[in-house]
């Protein structure tokens, strides 16, 4: 039975039916593209009415964007574990650690933002994102500290960079590799870059 704005139940499902929304957007802008995909594609998986998804979502754009802010979730919850830290190399590689462990578990919200970037930073210019700056501010901030060596800086953001593009700019191209074993493969890369060694 199809599901719209008029079913009276309609609020009591409203957390599941919200979340297979964004599950199946999901797969669908990153299989085909944001622009690609419509509201009808979205609701025809769904098995539902439009008018389903109008409940939960105003449009498209904010379905997109419920997705993209899940990303500065984990990006600032990363950072605020580690408030009030002193930077180094090695507390870098923790808390890139817990960066690979986020993006592993959820990879494909971030292949979804590398895959929607041009819908994403059209969004960005329509609506004024405070966390994005937010979380923009917090990572310029670390590696931009003057009591950091420079040398340690560098390393710290090449770090950074082997992460995001071992993960996102390779495609496929490691897809068939367990999640544990290439994250176990990418810490140690990190640290080699880092110079801090195996964790003790």
């Amino acid at each position: 039975m199809s599901l719209d704005a008029a079913t009276p139940d309609l609020g009591a499902a409203e957390p599941n039916t919200k979340e297979r929304i964004l599950d199946i957007a999901l797969e669908l802008f990153t299989d085909q593209g944001y622009e690609r995909t419509s509201l009808r594609q979205i609701a025809d998986r769904l098995g539902y009415t439009k008018a389903a998804i109008y409940y939960h979502f105003a449009s498209k754009d904010d379905i997109l964007m419920t997705l993209h802010l899940r990303l500065h979730e984990f990006g600032l919850s990363a950072l605020a574990s580690l408030d009030g830290t002193e930077w180094s190399p090695t507390t870098w590689a923790d808390f890139l650690d817990q960066l690979i462990d986020q993006i592993l578990e959820h990879r494909s919200l971030f292949l979804l933002h590398e895959r929607n970037r041009a819908a994403l930073e059209e969004l960005h210019r329509d609506r004024h994102d405070a966390d994005h700056d937010d979380l923009e501010a917090g990572f310029q901030r670390i590696i931009a500290n003057p009591q950091i060596a420079l040398d340690d800086r560098v390393r710290m953001t090449c770090a950074f960079g082997a992460v995001m593009g071992t993960l996102f700019l390779t495609g496929n191209v490691f897809a068939d590799i367990p999640s544990a074993e290439l994250g176990g493969m990418l810490r140690g890369a990190v640290r080699d870059l880092l110079g801090t060694g195996a964790p003790g």
